[in-house]
């Protein structure tokens, strides 16, 4: 079979379509017709709480997409069903619990690595086939083979980064500040130490908080100092980077900073000075320079009234995904979702399965559920990002 070209089904659908309005919490949505061959698709991820902003992005991208597809007027179409976690495993278990009465026959999400853990568990034992956007942790995807993720890996994100900054020569003397209760902080945090010891950068300040309820960084801030650190790397989620960021401001302090994907959200975020974030390095799948990203870009701004960030551009790209391999593997409406699961784990680890999207280019997927597809590096100047 050829490789599906991913991106025409893009343009395609950018001539038909209807933008749905957005569903509430535990609302489903699809404008699929009465008697097409529906698939049931759950959705969990924050869609209230402190990481609210990832689940709404993650939810709007992955409707857009829905509408898009269900407008094709193909033999497949989508109701996505999404539900609410605030970022907590044990509501994520419980959503799961509720997408499973409703007849969910394929989870998508979740959106954070803590609860899409505590799902995968239950996901791996029923046999539902779960796709995650932005849940990066490898904990995710360990011992279950049905678990499979678009986001790139917490290690190769560390990895990357610490390439980037020692090719392009940002700094040799690195402060780190990292969440040790978070399993996505501490395995990029994790890669970029063993990286950073092969290429020639020295940690010279390694400090810790205990969650993303954390607001004091005087401690921290004040050790990269004394350290004489240069640069400070901050595998981090976008809250507690802008506290650090306006902290450091306050203090007089003057760094480098180089974040993660955690970070992307942070120039949208309710009353932050995005002049704090003034030539912050960011890792991103996302380019938003290609004429598909900027036909998404559009409708989701028309949708959501801001501009989209990497975690929509992920969860739209999961929707294609899911579309193509649906198509691959015959899925009807009146399978069970163990016997979705099994056919789609067919297709998704198959040689001849590849998808091109809005963060990847001939994306393929390995036995472990991770994606092969490279991370991109944006820096914010004028409070926009600048592909690097």
């Amino acid at each position: 079979m050829k490789k599906k070209n991913f991106m025409s089904l893009l343009l395609a659908a950018a001539t038909c379509f209807s933008l749905l309005a957005g569903c509430s919490n535990g609302g489903a949505s699809g404008n699929a017709g009465a008697n097409a061959n529906v698939i049931k698709i759950g959705g969990i991820g924050p869609l209230t709480g402190s990481a609210a902003q990832y689940g709404i992005a993650t939810r709007q991208g992955a409707e857009i997409a829905v509408s898009e597809i269900n407008e094709l007027g193909g033999s497949i179409q989508f109701e996505l069903n999404s539900q609410d976690d605030e970022a907590d495993g044990e509501k994520g278990v419980n959503a799961y619990n509720t997408l499973i009465d409703w007849g969910m026959q394929i989870l998508y999400g979740c959106t954070t690595s803590g609860s899409c853990a505590a799902v995968a568990a239950e996901s791996f034992s029923d046999r539902v086939f779960q796709l995650t956007p932005s849940a990066s942790s490898t904990t995710v995807t360990e011992g279950k083979d049905n678990v499979f993720q678009l986001c790139f890996t917490d290690p190769n994100q560390g990895k990357t980064a610490a390439d980037f900054i020692s090719e392009h020569k940002l700094a040799t003397k690195i402060a780190v500040i990292y969440n040790n209760g978070d399993d996505y902080s501490t395995g990029i945090y994790q890669g970029f130490a063993a990286e950073a010891e092969k290429v020639g950068l020295e940690l010279v300040s390694v400090t810790t908080f205990p969650d993303d309820t954390t607001t004091d960084f005087s401690a921290q801030l004040t050790d990269a100092q004394n350290s004489g650190a240069e640069l400070v790397f901050l595998p981090i989620y976008y809250t507690p980077a802008s506290n650090i960021l306006l902290q450091a401001k306050q203090k007089g302090l003057s760094f480098s900073y180089f974040g993660c994907d955690g970070l992307d959200g942070i120039l949208t975020l309710e009353g932050f000075d995005t002049s704090l974030a003034e030539g912050v390095y960011v890792l991103t799948p996302f380019d938003t320079t290609s004429d598909a990203a900027v036909s998404f870009i559009e409708k989701y701004k028309e949708a959501a009234g801001e501009a989209p960030n990497q975690f929509a551009a992920d969860a739209y790209d999961c929707m294609y995904a899911l579309y193509e391999a649906c198509q691959k593997a015959n899925i009807t409406s009146d399978m069970s979702y163990s016997d979705v699961c099994d056919a789609l784990i067919s297709v998704f680890t198959s040689s001849d399965f590849a998808v091109d999207g809005l963060t990847g280019s001939g994306m393929q997927w390995g036995a472990n559920g991770e994606v092969s597809k490279d991370p991109l590096v944006v820096q914010i100047v004028n409070g926009a990002y600048v592909n690097q």
